[in-house]
């Protein structure tokens, strides 16, 4: 019978690329997790881990294995799932990560429905980026995740991850304020502000810059979209904005007729592949649905 823990811990591996990696996450020591894969590949009669320079990566029969482990994670979470939804009740721990502007201005809302209309549950967040949120999403750190999606840009993966789109947020390119442009050649001399390069959000913009015709000069780098509109506002840099951030500044700044103003994101809601029908994990979404609606009425 192979253990379900040492097949999660195979999984760590494979998702943070080294054992020194899922160590650090899941804070447990090298040799412990070395140690456990041992067994597990004893279990097994076949080698699942290789040496790859000065770290492990897996063979294919440990790729294949990991393959089979979402299949067994996700059965699992629906008989989680099952479990809870049999007595209806909305009750328990459920954390959330998400990204930092629907923190602020949407979350805190919803929770607080959440806690007059179901005082039995206990609802947790925590600000991440994306990509962090989404690797804790799979590792079990949390229940759910609510993230951003740009046109064109890979989103969540596919295996393991349930994903359900909660609504869209307007992107609209706005040019340094009080500064003059005449016309569109002076764009490509704009300076601009651009969350860091490996973000899916910088790389939209660039491919909208782009498709433009004009490479941006980008002469700041934040993942802060209020300091993209700070600096947009003291007419220092051009920014791409989503409409959640300039409403929740109350800013007077005005999208420029030369970029487009008909993007936008996708904020979605990522819960692992079985939780998806979780009573709690439901009624959460739910919450954070009509919080984004009101937010977006205002």
């Amino acid at each position: 019978m192979l253990d379900v823990h040492r097949l999660t811990l195979l999984r760590e591996v494979k998702l943070h690329g080294s054992m020194s990696a899922a160590a650090r996450e899941l804070a447990y020591s090298h040799s412990a997790i070395s140690q456990q894969l041992g067994v597990l590949e004893k279990e097994t009669g076949v080698i699942l881990l290789e040496k790859a320079g000065r770290n492990v990566k897996l063979t294919p029969a440990g790729e294949e294995l990991v393959r089979n482990t979402e299949a067994i994670l996700a059965a699992i979470e629906r008989a989680e799932s099952d479990l809870a939804t049999s007595h209806q009740r909305v009750q328990g721990v459920v954390t959330v990560a998400a990204f930092a502007s629907i923190s602020r201005s949407v979350l805190p809302a919803a929770v607080a429905e959440l806690a007059r209309n179901y005082p039995g549950l206990d609802v947790r967040l925590r600000r991440e980026e994306p990509e962090t949120a989404v690797m804790q999403l799979m590792s079990r750190q949390v229940d759910a995740v609510v993230t951003d999606a740009f046109p064109g840009t890979q989103g969540a993966p596919h295996g393991g991850v349930h994903t359900t789109v909660i609504g869209q947020d307007p992107i609209r390119g706005y040019l340094p304020h009080g500064v003059a442009f005449e016309d569109f050649d002076q764009l490509r001399n704009a300076r601009w502000v651009l969350e860091p390069v490996s973000a899916a959000s910088s790389q939209w913009a660039l491919r909208v810059c782009r498709e433009l015709g004009f490479e941006p000069v980008v002469a700041h780098t934040s993942s802060d979209l209020l300091f993209h509109l700070r600096m947009v506002e003291q007419g220092l840099a051009a920014a791409f904005l989503p409409d959640m951030v300039v409403r929740e500044a109350d800013s007077d700044v005005v999208p420029s007729p030369w970029l487009p103003s008909d993007q936008h994101r996708a904020i979605q809601y990522l819960v692992r592949s079985g939780s998806e029908d979780s009573v709690a994990l439901v009624a959460v979404r739910e919450a954070i649905e009509q919080a984004f609606r009101l937010n977006s009425d205002l």
